[in-house]
């Protein structure tokens, strides 16, 4: 045998190996492949695990409707209040509004119990059957939701605002409580009030307002009088509860927090630390600003 016909019989021969071995290799290849997740399902498994651990205990001791067993007069109150909202988000009156779903909670001016407000909202409306909750602190001046869960404090908003390329999952946190998500506000930042009127922050109460449709979206918002952004901030709302103080709050005060409000916003007063009956706790005028009695 020539030297040529040696070496095309030793090629001819070492085909089937070399075709096993690449087999080998592309079947090594699909295996870790099917190891390695997706960077969907690496998002969905990250925020699965993000969950905010709140003090149950210690929103019980605050007065939020976290217990079981007392506290019924102020859950009915809740309840009603509630079932309003969920009626304009879901029901005939949603093809009325923009963004129903989309709920931002006000005061005329600071600590009259809007966060107090948001934070006992989101916590009934978790209890629906067929309803989920996202409570977003967007009260980036005055942060308080955190302080008032028991969690600690972790990149929010203002942390998605800031950074183009930022996952919305980064900042929304599962929480111990069924049904309950958690968007903070993040950590102080100089352009805080700017980034609310920013385009990218349009752009998520549109996403927000239709990935989920049984979502409820909950925003503690700054005060109206004296925070120009709220306005814009109300402008991407379907709903707004604005909270007043009883024997606190003025009805100038009302109305100068209300008159600039989008006209098609369908606005509610709650009236909070009320001595009287829960019939008049909260006052609902429907679509725009009614005159209070």
């Amino acid at each position: 045998m020539s030297s040529i016909e040696r070496a095309l019989a030793k090629k001819k021969d070492s085909k089937p190996n070399d075709k096993k071995q690449s087999e080998e290799v592309k079947n090594s290849a699909d295996s870790a492949a099917e190891q390695q997740p997706s960077s969907q399902n690496v998002d969905a498994t990250y925020t699965e695990n993000k969950v905010l651990h709140i003090d149950k205990a210690s929103l019980n001791d605050k007065g939020y409707l976290i217990d079981t067993g007392s506290r019924k007069s102020i859950k009915d109150e809740f309840r009603q209040i509630k079932r309003k909202l969920l009626n304009n988000a879901f029901g005939s009156a949603s093809k009325m509004l923009n963004h129903p779903n989309l709920i931002m909670i006000s005061s005329a001016k600071p600590n009259e119990g809007k966060t107090f407000v948001s934070i006992n909202l989101a916590l009934s409306i978790a209890l629906e059957q067929d309803k989920t909750v996202l409570l977003v602190d967007a009260d980036v001046l005055r942060p308080s939701v955190n302080r008032e869960l028991g969690v600690e404090q972790s990149e929010g908003l203002i942390e998605y605002l800031l950074e183009d390329d930022k996952p919305l999952s980064d900042v929304m946190f599962n929480t111990n409580i069924d049904k309950l998500k958690i968007i903070p506000a993040g950590h102080p930042h100089h352009l805080s009030n700017e980034l609310l009127a920013s385009e990218k922050m349009a752009v998520l109460a549109n996403e927000l307002a239709n990935r989920y449709p049984d979502r409820v979206v909950i925003f503690d918002c700054p005060p109206l009088v004296g925070v120009t952004e709220t306005l814009v901030l109300a402008n991407l709302m379907g709903q707004a509860l604005v909270v007043v103080e009883e024997s606190k709050t003025s009805i100038a005060s009302i109305k100068e927090a209300t008159e600039s409000l989008n006209e098609e916003l369908a606005v509610g007063i709650v009236l909070n630390k009320a001595i009287r009956s829960h019939k008049d706790l909260y006052g609902y005028y429907g679509y725009g600003y009614g005159e209070a009695e």
